[in-house]
């Protein structure tokens, strides 16, 4: 559906997976009722955030990774290329 824009089938697999044995699949199919302009609009328009929600991923991990241990000199050092950076500054 998300891949080829097949939005006349969601109505048709919500309503499958409802009726599904297995809970956590009827359970999701009732969250995704509620949702279900967002998920028309994820399927019909063109843009994603995708690149954004992967950075933005990346940036948690590494202060995840960092918590408790230097600041901000830190944080710079791990997200920016070495390339940008001096000898000195590093």
């Amino acid at each position: 559906m998300l891949r080829y824009g097949h939005l006349h089938r969601l109505s048709q697999w919500i309503a499958a997976a409802a009726k599904s044995e297995v809970y956590a699949l009827q359970r999701f199919a009732k969250a995704l009722k509620r949702d279900r302009d967002a998920i028309r609009n994820a399927i019909v328009e063109p843009w994603s955030s995708g690149q954004v929600e992967g950075q933005i991923n990346r940036l948690k991990t590494i202060k995840r990774s960092m918590y408790g241990r230097g600041g901000i000199g830190l944080l710079r050092a791990r997200l920016l290329p070495l390339s940008q950076f001096s000898k000195h500054q590093i």
